[in-house]
């Protein structure tokens, strides 16, 4: 029978892993709705504000879902792991008291304008409202990863009594890892929304949707991530090296190096096994580890063996790692070729669309392998080199945490099968939507055309027969 700690461990594994995928789409979500209402105002395109109603609708219901998600998160610091707050509490409640009173209040006040008061409000006191929803989702990025990065690479502390104090606040933040952590989490979700908005869209002209706005949506994403594609790869690079500075033992787990080695291979495929303490069936580019991380063929990576009983397990970590950089390519793959396709032809085939679909949620698939290895990978602490993970976690009986976790389980499966129902029914509603009210004038069918139209040019043919 698995034992408080493991149960433990799960059961906040599975609560992180499913709120993650709602703020992964949200954080950059609200940005490409910024920029529709921005486009909308500046050339009085209407395509854009019928993109941006549609999508800020998407935008409402993925938000609540992260806020419904995100509360369970508080309440296991307390029910499963108590020696966190005891340990580290007086950086880890400001920290999270921040998050709230500087984001969580604008998001949630200005997503109200956004929603119920685009003819209630001027446009400009509504685009601005978008802009700050849209800054305080950002905001509480800040603050959470600020967090979770203090407990990667702690800074700016002092223990009293064995209790953690701060002892300098900026230090606490802007610890070692939190810029490289906070830049490759913004560019994940600038990835996950993209592909999101450009699977969504793909979807809707897959079921007969001709109209301009879904094929405005679906170009937006896919720029978007073919300009952040390449960006996401540097800046992964420079968070690895980054780790390899901070938590080398992380590192080798990631690169499956067990001896200390000079000019250690590049493992694209092995089988690690932590018994024997060697990799099985190993496919690697010689040398290429160490020229990646020490920038030297023959540079030297520190191995497992020299951190045996103070590093993470292996397998979560190397399969992992490679899920996430497989899954960043196919996206760079898939982005540019999309692009090349909409620059050399004016649309996407109905192959490529397909493709998009099932691209749709791939974003989470990258997001989740990199979480794991972030966490796991830090293992076995809590906090490195502060609170070990065992000593924090709850004295309760197994079975309460099973019970818990079981519920939890049950509820995530209902909530996700809602979701993705709902987007579903959302999508194809929206196929059967005239492409403007009454009170909105027509736009002239192209997407490039964004000037300001004369009352003249409104009564035109549209593409797709919607006048």
């Amino acid at each position: 029978m698995l034992d408080t700690l493991i149960l433990s461990r799960i059961q906040f594994a599975a609560n992180i892993s499913f709120h993650i995928l709602f703020p992964t789409i949200t954080i950059a979500l609200c940005w490409i709705l910024f920029f529709f209402k921005l486009r909308y105002d500046i050339t009085g395109n209407p395509v854009w504000m019928r993109a941006y109603r549609y999508w800020v609708k998407v935008f409402a219901l993925t938000f609540a879902l992260g806020v419904v998600s995100g509360l369970t998160m508080s309440f296991q610091f307390g029910t499963n792991w108590p020696g966190f707050m005891e340990k580290v509490g007086n950086i880890a409640g400001p920290l999270l008291g921040y998050e709230v009173l500087t984001a969580f209040f604008l998001e949630a006040t200005f997503l109200g304008i956004m929603l119920f008061g685009i003819k209630r409000v001027s446009s400009r006191v509504h685009t601005i409202s978008a802009l700050i929803v849209a800054i305080g989702t950002t905001l509480s990025a800040f603050w959470i990863l600020a967090l979770n990065s203090w407990m990667q690479t702690p800074a700016g502390y002092e223990l009293r009594d064995g209790v953690v104090h701060a002892s300098n606040w900026l230090e606490v933040i802007f610890n070692p890892s939190f810029p490289y952590r906070f830049a490759h989490m913004l560019l994940a979700s600038g990835l996950t929304a993209a592909f999101f908005v450009a699977g969504l869209s793909a979807y809707r002209i897959l079921k007969g949707d001709h109209k301009q706005a879904p094929r405005l949506a679906l170009k937006t994403g896919l720029v978007v991530a073919a300009i952040l594609a390449p960006v996401q790869a540097f800046v992964g690079d420079l968070h690895g090296l980054n780790t390899f500075e901070h938590q080398p033992q992380k590192i080798a787990a990631m690169e499956g190096v067990w001896e200390t080695e000079e000019g250690a291979p590049l493992l694209l495929f092995a089988i690690p096994d932590e018994q024997q303490r060697t990799n099985h069936l190993s496919i690697g580019i010689p040398n290429m580890a160490s020229l990646i991380l020490t920038h030297k063929s023959d540079g030297t990576i520190r191995g497992l063996n020299e951190f045996e009983g103070n590093h993470p397990p292996v397998k979560p970590l190397f399969f992992g790692f490679r899920i996430m950089v497989g899954m960043g390519l196919l996206m760079l793959a898939v982005a540019w070729v999309g692009c090349y396709l909409l620059q050399r032809h004016g649309e996407l085939p109905p192959w490529m669309l397909k493709v998009l679909v099932g691209m749709t949620f791939s974003g989470w698939l990258a997001t989740l392998a990199g979480w794991y290895v972030t966490e796991v990978g830090r293992q076995p602490w809590l906090v490195t080199g502060v609170l070990r993970t065992a000593e924090a976690v709850t004295p309760v009986a197994p079975a309460n945490v099973g019970l818990s976790l079981t519920l939890y389980l049950a509820t995530y499966v209902v909530l996700m099968w809602a979701y993705i129902h709902t987007l579903r029914v959302m999508a194809l509603r929206s196929v059967k939507v005239e492409e403007f009210e009454t009170e909105e004038p027509v736009a002239d069918g192209s997407l490039t055309n964004l000037h300001r139209q004369t009352p003249a040019q409104y009564d035109v043919e549209v593409p797709g027969g919607n006048r």
